[in-house]
């Protein structure tokens, strides 16, 4: 059930907007402040999915209420209400960090759209940030080979800077590690990390995924929708597999990467979003701008810097440490003892050919130590790693 907070010195004014977010959906839950530190108070000790305050209140302004909430809790989004006057210290405010105003008297359908998106948008970024939790702690980039180690150099100094990045790589090589490590040591790794595989998505869908539609827009829009651009503002959006984007998407990504907006499906109202975007192929995209299947203008604003990252087989020096690390972890996940290997075992699986690259190597260690005796040896990876 979305909580709103409206902060309005004006009755009146207050009054209305209870009446109009009440009767547009009995699902919103909707509590009221006649001034900021009453505001201020709800904030402090209430969750809210939303809050509306005015800019010019006694006791405490708007402004003052808006640089509050983000240093208490910054997820938070925030529509100022501003009257005539106020109209430059509303845009002002937008540069703070509020995620939209509206003017006196409200216009009805402005303030129930700007409240739908600011809701969605909400959800999705409470939902990164469980997801966030989860992931950050199974993503550890492991080894010592000469290539890993050049990659956490690059990442070191690429991911303080907002330049864009496009990893290359076969599959299973862990692209998106490598996204993850440049969102996670970068100014924006307290803001939302949306990933979206580019090659699961269904053509017809996939515009819809990323900028989002509204009610109506095609038979099953049954509401408005954020999209994943919208779901990144502030983070940063890893477009993985964008080498089997089609044209006409790779057109509304290249403009949205150009002027910092996006349209819904549906809608030709521009929606600003701050984003990184780091891409991943497994294609050769230079090939591919060959073919006429990839925009040449859109490789060039997303390869700002290149990272390739290895095949197992060339890096065949960090097995050890990645076998190590993933029987710790499997061990982990199923509580059971940490089975380790022999020496005869690691030169094997040294040896092998890893044509799925890390992904397979973390299969073969889990069914090793399933199958395998209580130490793995190297008779169980002759009965087991091939099969």
């Amino acid at each position: 059930m979305p909580r709103i907070l409206i902060i309005e010195d004006e009755e009146s004014i207050r009054r209305v907007l209870v009446k109009i977010l009440s009767e547009e959906n009995n699902t919103y839950e909707v509590s009221e402040a006649a001034d900021g530190l009453a505001g201020m108070e709800l904030i402090k000790n209430e969750d809210f999915d939303l809050v509306l305050c005015d800019i010019k209140m006694p006791k405490m302004d708007g402004v003052e209420v808006l640089e509050a909430t983000k240093k208490i809790k910054p997820e938070t989004p925030m529509v100022m209400i501003s009257g005539h006057g106020d109209l430059d210290v509303a845009v002002n405010t937008m540069r703070m960090g509020a995620f939209d105003y509206i003017s006196k008297p409200p216009d009805l359908n402005r303030l129930l759209n700007t409240v739908r998106i600011a809701l969605d948008r909400k959800e999705l970024v409470v939902e990164n940030k469980k997801l966030k939790k989860k992931v950050s702690k199974n993503y550890e980039m492991v080894g010592e080979s000469i290539a890993i180690k050049h990659i956490k150099a690059i990442i070191e100094k690429v991911a303080p800077t907002e330049a864009r990045v496009l990893i290359t790589g076969a599959n299973g090589t862990g692209k998106e590690l490598v996204a993850h490590w440049i969102h996670e040591k970068s100014e924006r790794s307290k803001g939302p990390m949306i990933e979206v595989n580019c090659a699961a998505i269904p053509p017809e869908l996939i515009e819809s995924e990323l900028f989002g539609h509204i009610k109506g827009a095609f038979t099953s829009a049954i509401k408005d929708r954020a999209g994943k651009f919208e779901a990144a503002n502030g983070g940063t959006l890893f477009l993985d597999e964008i080498g089997d984007m089609s044209l006409a998407v790779q057109a509304k990504v290249l403009r949205a990467l150009q002027e910092g907006k996006v349209q819904r499906v549906g809608n030709d109202k521009d929606i600003k979003v701050n984003v990184r975007v780091v891409a991943a192929t497994n294609k050769n995209l230079k090939e591919e701008i060959k073919e006429n299947r990839f925009r040449e203008d859109l490789y060039h604003r997303l390869a700002v810097i290149l990272i390739e990252v290895p095949a197992l087989n060339d890096r065949r020096e960090d097995i050890p440490m990645l076998i190590d690390f993933f029987a710790d972890k499997i061990a982990s996940e199923q509580g059971t003892s940490k089975k380790l290997f022999t020496k005869e075992a690691l030169k094997l699986l040294q040896e092998y050919d890893w044509t799925g690259n890390i992904r397979e190597l973390r299969n073969v260690v889990e069914r090793l130590i399933i199958l395998g005796g209580k130490e793995i040896a190297k008779e169980d990876v002759k009965m087991f790693a091939s099969k």
